[in-house]
């Protein structure tokens, strides 16, 4: 039987971090990473060789709950059986989600067991600050860490490139890290090396596009994900990738390609003010009234702000309109608690009824 500490060696090329807890593994099982989820199974790499598996029955039950599910990322034990089947996922480090789309609220998992998220947005049409903030409220409760990327120097002058580059740099936060580079340039994308190395896992975001699939084959070196030119007329992509795959790099760490977004939706949870919205959430400190709606009330700071110019408009209306989503959100995953709760409560009851007109079956 293979000891722990040849399992933990064997998996570090796929992710396994050496400052991992230790795992017990029951007889006939072994420990892998999921690398791909398609509709009729997933694809999982131990190390050594990649495989096809079987989610355990448990897993597609009518009301399990779909963030349990294994997702791209998770290390899980599989039987070593004919057909492999998943019966665990261990527990996740960080996990990057969001909430799914349509009006049911219902958590989406993007990427599990990952230490830094790429985001990528052209320098071209894709341009966009404001998405970059959604973004960053997003990352902000994964645990992973946020590093922007825009894409397309290559297609702008530099000129532009400074001004792209210097209007978002005064929207981030001070330790968001921020490139501008060639996608298809070596040189350039290298500074990204520094979170791909040997155990990190990098997870790849934006918008179709964006270049995600370009900076993934210049990273391995070959041309291994498909790619196609944007449309002319607003710089959108064909959503060359069409599941999220995670892919092992010569420079020892792991790389999580994912298909373009074409909506990031909050799932309620996320803090704006540790996102990229500090300056914002301090100055509503310094009104007067601890209850300002930051409307006409006498010593409002942010108005003050607003007025003087010290507080962009664009980016306060961001801010109302993320906080109110965010609400929204928080409301939403209230009511469906409360609902399951109530629906619990409601069958136990009804048990319990049946058991004292029919006896115990």
């Amino acid at each position: 039987m293979e000891s722990t500490d040849d399992c933990a060696h064997r998996l570090q090329s796929i992710g396994w971090r050496t400052d991992s807890a230790p795992v017990e593994m029951p007889a006939g099982q072994r420990l892998a990473r999921v690398i791909a989820q398609h509709r009729n199974g997933y694809r999982l790499h131990d190390g050594v060789a990649e495989f096809g598996a079987q989610p355990a029955p448990r897993f597609l039950r009518r009301g399990a709950d779909p963030a349990a599910r294994p997702a791209v990322g998770d290390f899980v034990l599989v039987t070593a059986a004919t057909t492999p089947t998943i019966e665990q996922v261990l527990p996740r480090r960080t996990i990057l989600s969001r909430a799914a789309a349509g009006e049911r609220h219902q958590r989406q998992t993007i990427a599990t067991n990952i230490d830094a998220v790429l985001v990528l947005m052209g320098l071209d049409g894709d341009f966009n600050p404001r998405r970059i903030e959604r973004y960053l409220a997003l990352i902000e409760g994964s645990g992973a860490v946020p590093v922007v990327v825009l894409t397309k120097c290559d297609k702008v002058d530099n000129a532009t490139s400074l001004a792209a580059v210097a209007e978002l740099r005064g929207a981030l936060p001070t330790n968001v890290e921020l490139h501008s580079v060639n996608a298809k340039d070596r040189a350039s994308v290298a500074p990204l090396l520094a979170h791909l190395q040997c155990g990190d896992t990098a997870v790849l975001v934006g918008s179709s596009g964006a270049g995600k699939s370009t900076l993934t084959n210049t990273l391995l070196g070959v041309e291994r994900q498909a790619t196609a030119a944007v449309r002319g007329n607003d710089s959108r992509g064909r959503h060359t990738t069409t599941h999220r795959a995670l892919i092992q790099l010569p420079s020892g760490g792991c790389l999580i390609d994912t298909p373009g977004m074409r909506e990031i939706k909050l799932t309620g949870d996320e803090d704006l003010g540790a996102a990229s919205f500090a300056d914002i959430e301090s100055l509503a400190l310094d009104c007067r009234f601890g209850d300002c709606t930051h409307g006409n009330e006498p010593g409002c700071a942010v108005r003050a702000a607003l007025e003087s110019g010290a507080l962009d408009s664009a980016r306060w209306q961001s801010y109302l309109k993320l906080r109110d989503e965010l609400a929204a959100a928080s409301d939403a995953l209230e009511a469906q608690l409360k609902r399951k709760t109530q629906a619990r409560v409601a069958n136990k009851a009804l048990g319990k009824r049946l058991q004292e007109k029919y006896g115990q079956r």
